[in-house]
């Protein structure tokens, strides 16, 4: 192992488990070194990272899984709840709006990681939902120590928490304030739910793939998805303390399970890189490597980084979430050029287009295949919005820096159309999954695009080994 690298790099011959926390990290070493295999050391890493960083993790959330089984190809597990069916876009311009908020209870969707993690440990995993959730379930009883990441974003929403959600300030405000770095905190109600589904789970026999579909039914048919019905009937105040009615109920959550389906790849150099479709944002990454290899980029990455190396990655890069916020959007409901979009012609014509002197300041879409890209309603900070037709597709948040920011930033930022088939249950998240569904016949729908509670792009999960895919951030 020769050269610089900001990484330290590791090796060994037993299995390897990589996580944004160390607690989630050793949880999946003690699940293989107790015999689980791969997948069940991702599952449990995975509940783990939904109690140790819940800015970033939740119950509540989404996850995307890229994932290879012995023997098999690579395949998506899609783990992206669903929009409500009754987020019409009557019902949004009923309450004034003409984007799905970016918080509150209106941005609500299927809390897709559990059934996403279950099935995962199903199909491909050995152990038991108790073994899974058991370092989970310890932590939240015992507690774990606030990172300092935490405390600053408590201490952010602790106005909110204290005089509009008193359920979180139950949580993250034990004694009246925001938790200090190094303290412990303890999650007592997602413990209690998480033994609750193991109780459940275990009456189901002892069989464990029929444990499995008993904790499934008890988070999407049973006790679970009648805790959040219920909440959720009555109005809930949102961020300013104005009082929302949500749109989601028990019977979205009956409605969905997560899904499999195929990844989309590309070659680079002597690899295949997978991703997820293009309802998130996983093809960006390929058009990068293709441009990448248009322009005749990097090979001076293994010699240092230069700052030619620096601008071409960045404008590359620009031009392929320009293209993400043209483009992309449900294949079943939008007709998304991919192939057009990955081909070699396609990248050397958008590479033509990069100043080796300048930086791109606006986003620039290409047209693939001649076809005319949709265009967003974008602004400088500080200065009035410009205006769009209303008739543009849904937009997502763009990565930050000196471009100019789409509406809706940090959290989510939304487009309609009331002629063009979107779907109402599969919100486009960045760097997450969805399942697909129909709307009805003639219904006009919101199309939802979530960010994972940040403007910085989140990469897509990949798991081959022990590496846990942590899910995203909760929809509420």
């Amino acid at each position: 192992m020769s050269g610089f690298t900001t990484r330290p790099q590791l090796r060994g011959d037993f299995g390897m488990v990589a996580s944004t926390h160390w607690l989630a990290s050793a949880t999946g070493m003690s699940v293989l070194e107790r015999g689980g295999n791969a997948f069940d050391a991702a599952v449990a890493a995975g509940f783990t990272l939904q109690v140790v960083e819940p800015h970033l993790n939740g119950p509540g959330g989404e996850v995307p899984v890229i994932f290879q089984a012995p023997g098999g190809s690579p395949r998506v597990l899609c783990g992206q709840g669903v929009s409500p069916a009754a987020a019409t876009i009557g019902a949004f311009e009923g309450l004034g709006l003409d984007r799905v908020p970016g918080s509150g209870v209106l941005a609500a969707t299927v809390p897709g990681a559990f059934d996403a993690w279950m099935q995962l440990l199903r199909d491909h995993g050995t152990m038991s939902v108790r073994e899974v959730l058991d370092h989970a379930i310890g932590l939240a009883e015992r507690g774990y120590p606030v990172l300092g990441r935490i405390a600053t974003a408590v201490e952010t929403l602790a106005p909110v928490f204290s005089q509009h959600w008193a359920g979180s300030a139950a949580v993250y405000l034990p004694h009246g304030s925001a938790p200090a770095a190094g303290t412990r905190l303890r999650n007592p109600a997602l413990a209690a739910t998480y033994r609750r589904v193991v109780s459940e789970a275990e009456a189901a026999g002892g069989d464990r793939e029929a444990q499995i579909e008993a904790a499934r039914r008890s988070w999407y048919q049973g006790f679970v998805a009648e805790a959040i019905g219920a909440f959720l009937s009555e109005p809930v105040p949102n961020g300013h303390g104005e009082p929302q009615r949500a749109l989601l109920t028990a019977q979205d959550m009956a409605d969905w399970s997560a899904t499999y389906e195929d990844t989309v790849s590309t070659a680079y150099g002597s690899h295949t890189v997978h991703k997820t479709g293009p309802w998130g944002q996983g093809p960006v990454m390929l058009q990068q490597l293709r441009m990448a290899e248009a322009a005749g980029v990097g090979t001076d990455a293994r010699q240092g980084v230069s700052s030619d190396f620096v601008h071409w990655s960045t404008e590359i890069a620009k031009l392929a979430f320009a293209d993400r916020e043209g483009w992309y959007g449900d294949p079943e409901f939008v007709d998304v050029p991919l192939k057009d979009l990955l081909s070699s012609d396609y990248a050397a014509e958008r590479v033509r287009g990069i100043s080796g002197e300048r930086a791109s300041l606006e986003p620039h879409p290409g047209a693939p295949g001649g076809r005319a890209p949709s265009r967003r309603p974008c602004t400088w900070p500080g200065r009035p919005r410009a205006t769009a037709p209303r008739e543009s597709p849904p937009s997502a948040t763009p990565p930050g820096g000196p471009p100019p920011t789409c509406v809706g930033t940090p959290v989510t930022w939304t487009w309609w159309t009331p002629t063009a088939p979107w779907s109402p249950r599969r919100p486009a998240a960045v760097g997450s999954a969805a399942r697909r569904s129909s709307p009805s016949s003639g219904s006009p729908w919101a199309r939802g695009r979530r960010c994972s509670g940040s403007t910085r792009p989140r990469p897509t999960p990949w798991l081959r080994a022990a590496a846990p895919a942590p899910p995203s951030p909760p929809p509420w």
